[in-house]
């Protein structure tokens, strides 16, 4: 999923890896493996990483907040995305015994077809988690931007979009579309500087799936 997710596709940037080991390092992007893959597969560590990576670093008891959730929760679920090197502490921030966290990547990617058909078990249970709980947040993203959008300026009113293509292919030009697809939006990042009048942080779904004929 380059998600993420700054962006990841969500929590994270997820789904199917489609660049080198070197692009990844090079852009902070985290290439999960099948030990780090069980780490995350929750919920809630989701949505905390999928935070800190979107409104940057925060407290256990800030992000409770956000969330919804007890800070005796996200504190726990933290500790456990920072075993698996998900976040880390945020020295510059912490003062006394109040723990920051900011996460440790921009964004995460994994190859989902590679678990999916993993020998272990508990691989397989935890890449359907993951994949399911990305599917739910793109959901719910998608409803909440609907569901408020005549409160943004007319001007984003037309600047967004929703819309299904059918196109018939084989997997390799599905592969490569999806890759054409990725790095035509990583062409725009970085082109509006933070802060720059009438800009928003813009999410991109892509969902790119095969269909029965009948």
């Amino acid at each position: 999923m380059p998600a993420p997710e700054d962006d990841a596709e969500t929590p994270a940037e997820a789904g199917n890896a489609h660049d080198t080991e070197d692009v990844h390092d090079a852009e902070n992007i985290h290439k999960v493996d099948a030990r780090t893959l069980r780490g995350l597969a929750h919920p809630l560590r989701l949505r905390l990483l999928a935070a800190l990576r979107e409104y940057g670093p925060a407290t256990a008891s800030g992000l409770a907040d956000r969330l919804g959730e007890s800070s005796g929760a996200t504190s726990y679920h933290l500790r456990q995305l920072a075993a698996y090197g998900f976040v880390e502490d945020d020295p510059e921030r912490g003062k006394g015994r109040e723990r920051w966290w900011r996460a440790a990547h921009r964004g995460t990617v994994f190859d989902s077809g590679r678990f999916l058909t993993h020998p272990d078990p508990e691989v397989r249970g935890a890449v359907d988690v993951v994949l399911h709980e990305i599917a739910t947040t793109h959901s719910q993203e998608l409803n909440t931007w609907i569901g408020t959008m005549r409160e943004w300026p007319e001007e984003w009113r037309e600047g967004w979009d929703i819309s299904d293509f059918q196109v018939r292919l084989t997997p390799d030009l599905a592969e490569e579309l999806i890759g054409k697809i990725h790095e035509l939006i990583e062409g725009y990042r970085g082109r509006v500087p933070e802060g720059t009048e009438g800009s928003a942080n813009v999410r991109s779904h892509v969902h790119l799936f095969p269909r029965p004929a009948e």
